[in-house]
């Protein structure tokens, strides 16, 4: 299902490792896609408000894998697609459920963005400077480390179970619980000396001369992170990650048709590693019609879901 941030990571390490991920997107669509992470997916356009739009996703389910849902809990209920019903359908489907705050609980219906997350998981108040407030780490803790990353784990995980029950399950993937446990070296090193002094006065958080960012001569800055005496006169240059020579040697960002620069998918497997695609990420509904064929659909079915407007078609036109 198309969402934000971490919904579409999910599906971008999944696509990235050979999974074949349809994008679900909203029909009518919104004045612009937030899916900027499309690498390898196809694009299924539906209208999930209409009765027809449901069913059709219900239909796909019924031969689908894995469900990723990036909802408030409650969504998928009013339509008609909650686990009790899918899982009926399908037995061995994983439901993985994408949220902050986790499917129960007082705030399991409560908005919120990454920094909520991370301040209730206990994990902002460790970062920071000293005599500064805490700050957040753009959005990457709690929305992609703690939820795209780790609901592809979950899914990963129950995938792996399934080969010996046979049986899927429904994922509860909460943000915060997974910046929680991102951090679990930061609760049990508590005892070694490492973080028991006030935020910005530790070891790693900016507390030490030698684990510490400098601003340098030409307005650029340089990682310092010297902790063992025999490199502590070794310096890690800041520069742009994609053309720096470590990266550059193990080619760590790949550019795509378009000339955009990512990072290589991670981490790298030996005898089969990920083998992201090359290609743009999707239009809205580009694939649209090509994958409610495959599911089993037919184009008279198609074609009176296009006219109730119940999908939406959009085809490249080819450039002479």
């Amino acid at each position: 299902m198309a969402g934000l941030a971490p919904a579409p990571l999910c599906g971008l390490i999944l696509a990235d490792f050979g999974a074949q991920v349809v994008r679900v997107d909203r029909s009518p669509r919104t004045a612009m896609s937030t899916d900027v992470q499309g690498r390898g997916k196809r694009s299924l356009a539906l209208d999930l408000k209409q009765p027809k739009g449901a069913a059709t996703l219900r239909r796909l389910c019924r031969r689908a894998d894995v469900l990723i849902e990036p909802f408030r809990p409650g969504v998928m209920e009013k339509l008609g697609l909650e686990p009790e019903t899918l899982l009926r359908d399908n037995p061995r489907l994983i439901y993985a459920r994408l949220t902050g705050f986790g499917h129960f609980g007082k705030y399991a219906r409560m908005a919120g963005h990454d920094i909520n997350y991370l301040a209730v998981s206990g994990v902002l108040s460790r970062l920071g400077r000293k005599d500064e407030n805490p700050y957040a780490p753009l959005n990457l803790l709690a929305d992609f480390a703690g939820g795209g990353v780790m609901c592809a784990m979950g899914i990963i995980m129950a995938l792996y179970e399934r080969t010996k029950s046979g049986k899927g399950q429904v994922i509860d993937a909460s943000m915060v619980e997974g910046a929680a446990y991102l951090s679990s070296f930061l609760w049990k090193s508590q005892n070694l000396g490492l973080w028991n002094r006030p935020r910005g006065e530790n070891l790693l958080d900016c507390g030490a001369p030698f684990y510490e960012t400098y601003k340098t001569a030409d307005e650029k800055f340089m990682a310092v992170g010297a902790i063992e005496p025999q490199f502590y006169d070794q310096l890690i240059i800041g520069n742009d990650a994609a053309s720096h020579p470590h990266n550059k040697d193990r080619g760590s960002f790949l550019q795509n048709d378009q000339e955009e620069i990512s990072p290589r998918p991670s981490p790298l497997l030996s005898r089969t590693p990920a083998s992201p695609s090359s290609k743009r990420d999707p239009f809205i509904g580009e694939h649209t019609e090509e994958i409610l064929l495959e599911y089993g659909l037919s184009n008279e079915e198609i074609a009176q879901l296009r006219s109730l407007k119940v999908i939406e078609c959009d085809k490249p036109k080819a450039k002479l």
